[in-house]
């Protein structure tokens, strides 16, 4: 039963963000909103550069990851606009909504990817460090349209993401053979291993629960779009274009991801409905509970087969 074996495996990170949702009111609404910045800014960079540096990087792994990942993406693009008419009439709300096809949880990346016989942390931080930027540009570009940010402040948030930066930084030491001394690694390893459970405690603590019971046909068609449609294009891709094994099973990983957690965050910083934002997240990730173990069964069986 190998679903059932993956399922126990992402069993305590789910039950993490379970946790979270039980002692979401120990914390203030403040507090809980710090813990995310923090990981945004220090703790999540820390831990992609380290997945990314730690081991070397073929530069053709890149080559073949980069297109990949784009094109999955711009899968999430193009299937999440067919949804445009069942959307919210306002299109600033719908763009906020819209993000959710294509962008994905890399905290549950990093744990889900872990699973896998063949691909691993390196793979999953090369995809982000691919996926990142485009993703932010899709989402920045597409808000933008019914917000007041112009192009330079566009080209800025893109650029100083700090988990673009620190996947590029951990991807290029990984490609040069670079190391840090063991002085200053240490630290950030050290922060990099705080990264996953906090992540995790924090999307419980402001999860809506009862999201589920709120999906109608818009959300339905983005969830679908992003557990379903996503993950079938890069099994897709893996077996046409005959991708490395661990290549291929990394990016059915990648692409079958829960959405960000941080979209709602930038979908209010634009002016959009925050709440239907935050609804897309809690049914992605409530769903992933099933659909995500589902897509590793099958990225094991089809490409990591003895």
């Amino acid at each position: 039963m190998l679903f059932l074996s993956v399922f126990i495996g992402l069993l305590p990170s789910f039950l993490l963000v379970g946790l979270g949702g039980v002692v979401r009111k120990r914390l203030s609404e403040n507090a809980w909103q710090g813990l995310d910045r923090l990981n945004f800014e220090i703790l999540f960079p820390a831990l992609l550069f380290v997945a990314a540096a730690s081991r070397p990087i073929e530069p053709a792994k890149v080559v073949i990851m980069a297109p990949a990942v784009w094109t999955v993406l711009l899968a999430g693009l193009a299937l999440g606009w067919a949804a445009r008419r069942a959307g919210p009439a306002r299109f600033l709300d719908f763009a906020g909504a819209w993000q959710v096809s294509w962008r994905f949880n890399t905290a549950l990346g990093l744990v889900a990817v872990s699973l896998l016989s063949r691909g691993g942390a390196g793979e999953m931080a090369v995809a982000v460090g691919m996926g990142v930027p485009v993703a932010n540009l899709f989402a920045v570009t597409a808000l933008s349209r019914g917000g007041t940010l112009g192009l330079g402040q566009t080209l800025a948030k893109i650029a100083l993401n700090p988990f673009l930066l620190a996947s590029l930084a951990g991807v290029t030491f990984g490609l040069m053979g670079w190391a840090l001394p063991r002085a200053v690694m240490a630290p950030i390893e050290m922060l990099a291993r705080a990264a996953i459970p906090i992540a995790l405690l924090s999307i419980g603590a402001t999860m809506n629960w009862g999201a589920l019971a709120r999906l109608n046909r818009f959300s339905g068609a983005i969830c679908a779009i992003k557990l379903l449609g996503l993950p079938a294009v890069a099994l897709g891709l893996g077996l046409a274009f005959q991708l490395d094994p661990a290549i291929a099973a990394t990016l059915v990983v990648f692409a079958a991801l829960p959405t960000a957690s941080a979209a709602h965050v930038l979908a209010s910083a634009f002016g959009a409905d925050r709440q239907l934002v935050a609804t897309l997240i809690a049914q992605t990730t409530l769903i992933s509970a099933l659909t995500l173990p589902l897509w590793i069964s099958i990225a094991e069986a089809v490409f990591n087969a003895p």
